[in-house]
């Protein structure tokens, strides 16, 4: 019994140690894309839209920083550790893709990669093509947007809802994520298709109400929106959040 409880401990400090660790300072290395088309075809499936996030300045991580898709949408503070080329600041980037190259944690897209450089370094930083930095995991800030969620095309009534997560704020996880009717507590769970995107084949009829499993450092909660939005009756493709960011159909999803 003794030595079974010193296990548990053991697996409680491991565990505290590598969510503290989210919040380290990592040694690596970054590389950057070519052309801005490769970007749009990332496999948190943000498509066109991730050229809009943070100014443009995205990347693709590292399957240990992907982690199968909930890494998507995280913010990272990377600072390249060239002296002679590079600006003490650094740049922010947010995940949009994985990078399954073994020789750098992140490739960044090139005017994130190129905003790390001194002024009139900017060709000097892309000819070297890869740099050491070190990163870290900051929280994301969106100040004109809530968390929000929008209706794939895939949708199909009566039951197949796919949704995709938007502008998750601060520096957390969304570790599940459930749909009832509004108003209702017949709570169905939803599946990670792939990154972003997550869905269900028994989506309730009607307006829809989530509920998520959210983690950020030591802290884990399950959180409610304040609204409903559109059930599959509604037409996909829309994004429903902030007021004024919709088409003026779909209820608030806001935290």
């Amino acid at each position: 019994m003794a030595s079974f409880q010193h296990f548990l401990f053991v697996l409680s400090l491991f565990l505290s140690t590598s969510i503290a660790c989210d919040r380290c300072v990592h040694q690596s290395k970054a590389a950057y894309f070519s052309s801005p088309a490769s970007l749009l075809g990332g496999s948190c499936g943000y498509g066109s839209m991730a050229l809009s996030f943070n100014g443009g300045y995205v990347a693709a991580a590292s399957p240990d920083l992907y982690r199968d898709g909930m890494g998507c949408g995280a913010c990272f503070q990377i600072r390249c550790k060239n002296p002679s080329l590079c600006s003490s600041g650094g740049v922010k980037v947010i995940v949009t893709d994985i990078n399954k190259s073994t020789q750098t944690d992140f490739v960044l897209s090139t005017s994130a990669f190129t905003a790390m450089a001194k002024a009139g370094m900017t060709q000097d930083i892309k000819r070297l093509g890869i740099v050491d930095i070190e990163y870290k995991r900051i929280p994301c800030e969106y100040k004109n947007h809530n968390l929000s969620v929008r209706i794939e095309e895939i949708s199909q009534k009566p039951n197949y809802l796919a949704i995709k997560v938007l502008y998750q704020g601060g520096q957390t996880d969304i570790h599940s994520i459930d749909v009832a009717e509004a108003g209702g507590w017949n709570w169905r769970f939803m599946t990670r298709n792939y990154g972003a995107v997550w869905n269900t084949s028994h989506a309730p009829a009607g307006p829809l109400q989530f509920r998520m499993v959210v983690t950020g450092g030591y802290d884990g909660m399950t959180v409610w929106p304040k609204k409903a939005i559109p059930g599959l009756e509604g037409r996909g493709g829309l994004r429903f959040g902030v007021a004024g960011h919709g088409d003026g159909t779909g209820g608030m999803f806001s935290l």
